[in-house]
């Protein structure tokens, strides 16, 4: 015969599974976070690029194209730092999942 766990408690085994889960939810936070570092270093590369003395009208062109993508290039950025910090707060709220139930245990 096996030992039942009362509905809604919290085994140390759920406590564990959530805290891994957790931490993996970090883990994904810390990758969108380090795709926004990305977007810093190609947005580095493209002031380097305006700065050159553009003459012809495609060198200008180009220069105003590149002016452009960064605009975007910011815009994703922001939006990439958002859903880490986002991703960040779930993760939190997976840590918590179990502590509502485990609370009445006590």
């Amino acid at each position: 015969m096996s030992a039942s766990v009362p509905a809604g408690s919290v085994t140390a085994a759920d406590a564990a599974a959530c805290s891994s889960r957790s931490y993996e939810v970090q883990l994904l936070a810390g990758r969108v976070e380090a795709c926004a570092e990305q977007v810093d270093a190609v947005q580095a590369r493209f002031r380097q690029l305006q700065l050159m003395d553009w003459q012809s009208p495609a060198g200008l062109a180009y220069r105003s194209s590149l002016g452009m993508q960064a605009v975007s290039l910011t815009r994703a950025r922001e939006r990439a730092l958002a859903a880490s910090l986002a991703v960040r707060r779930h993760s939190v709220q997976v840590a918590r999942s179990a502590l509502p139930a485990a609370a009445g245990d006590y």
